[in-house]
């Protein structure tokens, strides 16, 4: 990893940063593994990017950072979501603390996909009581029913879930938004309610033989 990340040129005008969707500090994280300090790069990525250890592995870098990666028209481009996957999987090992930062706001949030959980991460670092409402059975949604576990492992997920745990957010698991409580009952408990219950549904085609055993 410190080998790739000494690669990075340090650009001024970080294009890769720019073809980032949510930002990261690309040069500034690379340069801190590239120093050793391991943990100050987990900071600087999770400071926009809540599930570095997932994104490495499941963002298609070779069109967003890495394509504008100006080391590419050298040598080949920094590999960047390695070196992110790296540290993502560095930080699961170190304890996360609990928030010193408390306010007396309490928000819901239904579902425990991508969003939810960002959502969770980010009203927990700023002091809010974050409860989670999954209606499955485990928690993670599309991360953990969607993508199948060559490309994300299912014991990362539950690691990175485990880590937002250790910073105070409560997930309460098999209960339906909507059925099991109603919103009016969470808002009525809650100074507001983030919902982020995904694309639940599937799309058919609508193709003759389509329900057929074998064809997908």
């Amino acid at each position: 990893a410190q080998a790739e990340a000494s690669r990075c040129l340090n650009c001024k005008n970080a294009p890769c940063t720019k073809g980032c969707p949510v930002s990261v500090r690309i040069p500034e994280f690379l340069k801190a593994v590239k120093d050793g300090d391991i943990e100050k790069a987990g900071a600087i990525v999770k400071s926009t990017n809540s599930l570095p250890s997932v994104c490495g592995r499941v963002c298609p870098q070779e069109n967003q950072c890495e394509k504008l990666c100006v080391r590419g028209k050298i040598d080949g481009a920094v590999s960047i979501g390695s070196v992110e996957r790296f540290v993502g999987d560095y930080m699961l090992h170190v304890k996360s603390e609990p928030t010193q930062i408390k306010t007396d706001k309490k928000v819901a949030v239904i579902g425990s996909g991508p969003a939810g959980l960002t959502c969770a991460g980010e009203l927990a670092a700023a002091g809010v009581a974050v409860t989670v409402y999954e209606a499955f059975h485990t928690p993670g949604g599309v991360l953990v029913y969607g993508i199948p576990e060559f490309r994300l492992p299912k014991r990362l997920v539950a690691a990175e879930i485990e880590k937002l745990q250790e910073t105070g957010v409560r997930i309460e698991l098999n209960t339906v938004a909507g059925k099991t409580v109603t919103i009016e009952e969470l808002l009525a408990e809650y100074d507001a309610v983030f919902i982020g219950s995904g694309a639940g549904l599937p799309m058919f085609m609508g193709i003759e033989g389509e329900n057929l055993n074998g064809v997908l």
